[in-house]
């Protein structure tokens, strides 16, 4: 019951700001007119800013066992659980070749901001909290990457899709950090990132809850039982066993196994709308795969916290 009520408390302010930006389209306070360039907003400046802000001096990157290893968990994590979305999209009886790479780009991506940073403050301690951020880069690489390659049509390079604004802020983080220099950031630059990147959050909440006031009429659309079935499937009971797999075999620190444990638990990432959204996927087929697995993931969170901590050996604060 306690951990239920900690999932709660994490999950409904995430809630309640997608339901401010449902409730602006509503009122035509936020049109649609507005969504591109608060997408572009979005991606090309609050998301860089807020990615600089928290890996810039991050003290959870001078572990150079979380340095490499917590990234590329996040990155394998994502790409293999996209590749398995893909490979099992038949499942879904989705037919059409956009809607398909959505379906499988959505159920890989899960949850690994909005919901787990919050959590992870309530169960475990700071080294945790600070390992979950690094890990979250080698996550953010792959959710651009994977972005890049599924909904490649072949009208621009690969390249010039995967270097977006969100991709060279990761790059340069790292590289200042690496070369010593984050302490020597002028504080003016560091405090306006800081401003900027605490809006990336809530506006991409926003945006995302506008663009399902948009797509809530094609929710119930033929065949989106299924889809919604096959997602959760996926999502929520065999990746997650994939994942404390990985947890309990793997050689890493007590912190980065917390991690795994905790996103292990995760559903379909939010941001997955807006990505399907900036790809030029099907928006339609992300919000039935996030929505399902969301509401189901109320349930099944606090359950795979639990059983995914006593499966890799640990103990439950």
């Amino acid at each position: 019951m306690n951990e239920f009520k900690i999932v709660l408390l994490a999950v409904l302010p995430v809630l309640f700001t997608a339901l401010a930006g449902l409730q602006l389209r509503r009122m035509n306070s936020l049109t649609e007119e507005a969504d591109k360039s608060l997408l572009d907003l979005t991606i090309n400046l609050l998301i860089p800013c807020f990615i600089f802000d928290k890996l810039l001096g991050n003290r959870a990157m001078e572990d150079p066992a979380n340095l490499l290893l917590a990234p590329l968990v996040g990155l394998v994590t994502v790409s293999g659980g996209i590749l398995i979305g893909l490979a099992m999209v038949g499942l879904s009886g989705l037919k059409d070749p956009t809607e398909r790479k959505t379906f499988g780009f959505s159920t890989g991506i899960y949850n690994y901001g909005y919901v787990p940073l919050p959590l992870a403050l309530a169960l475990f301690d700071r080294e945790t909290v600070a390992t979950l951020v690094v890990h979250n880069i080698g996550v953010d690489f792959g959710f651009w990457a994977m972005g890049a390659l599924v909904f490649s049509s072949g009208d621009q390079p690969i390249w010039k899709k995967l270097f977006r604004p969100p991709m060279f802020a990761i790059i340069l983080t790292v590289a200042l950090n690496f070369a010593g220099l984050a302490p020597s950031m002028p504080k003016i630059i560091v405090n306006t990132a800081s401003m900027i990147g605490a809006c990336a959050i809530p506006m991409g909440l926003i945006l995302t809850g506008a663009i399902i006031a948009d797509l809530l009429k094609e929710f119930h659309t033929k065949g989106g039982l299924r889809t919604m079935a096959v997602a959760c499937l996926l999502r929520l009971l065999i990746l997650p066993v994939l994942f404390l797999l990985l947890a309990k075999s793997l050689p890493a620190s007590i912190e980065l196994k917390r991690v795994i444990v905790l996103q292990a638990a995760m559903p379909c990432a939010v941001f997955a709308i807006l990505g399907s959204k900036y790809f030029h996927g099907h928006p339609p087929t992300a919000l039935r795969v996030v929505l399902a697995t969301s509401l189901i993931g109320f349930i099944t969170i606090p359950l795979w916290i639990r059983a995914g901590m006593q499966f890799v050996g640990l103990e439950m604060p």
